[in-house]
């Protein structure tokens, strides 16, 4: 399913309790201030949401696929989304603290892999050090 212009006035002007002709006035002139900026090199962020910018393709060699005659494509301006963090997470059902929940326990199992280790080394010490021994002896005794 989607949503097109028209349902989206009408969840505007529900959820605010604007009329359907203000909710349009206001969606027509959000969309209009960011392509007009957008149009002029700038950029409109929108913290959470994302950004919308510009960017330049240079012009390039292309081939027409149906004769495989070569072409060239000119350079273009062309309108660019990248979402925020924020959108992102709300589309794929995670959360910022979830995240970082699970970035904390990653970073806590090295912890406590290591004081495991820790805490069983000082038993295999004791065995180690005579095999040492017996080496730094059998070594000395072929010199």
């Amino acid at each position: 399913m989607f949503m097109n212009k028209g349902q989206l006035v009408e969840a505007i002007s529900t959820k605010t309790g604007l009329t359907r002709a203000q909710s349009e006035s206001a969606l027509n002139t959000v969309i209009d201030t960011i392509s007009q900026t957008v149009k002029k090199g700038d950029s409109v962020t929108l913290i959470g949401f994302g950004s919308f910018s510009m960017i330049k393709r240079a012009a390039r060699k292309g081939k027409n696929p149906r004769t495989g005659e070569a072409i060239k494509i000119a350079a273009r301006k062309i309108p660019k989304f990248s979402p925020g963090q924020s959108f992102k997470n709300l589309v794929n059902g995670t959360t910022g603290a979830s995240k970082a929940a699970a970035a904390s326990k990653a970073a806590a199992a090295p912890k406590a892999a290591a004081a495991s280790k820790a805490a069983a080394a000082p038993k295999a010490a004791p065995k180690a050090a005579p095999k040492a021994a017996v080496k730094a002896t059998g070594k000395a005794k072929k010199k």
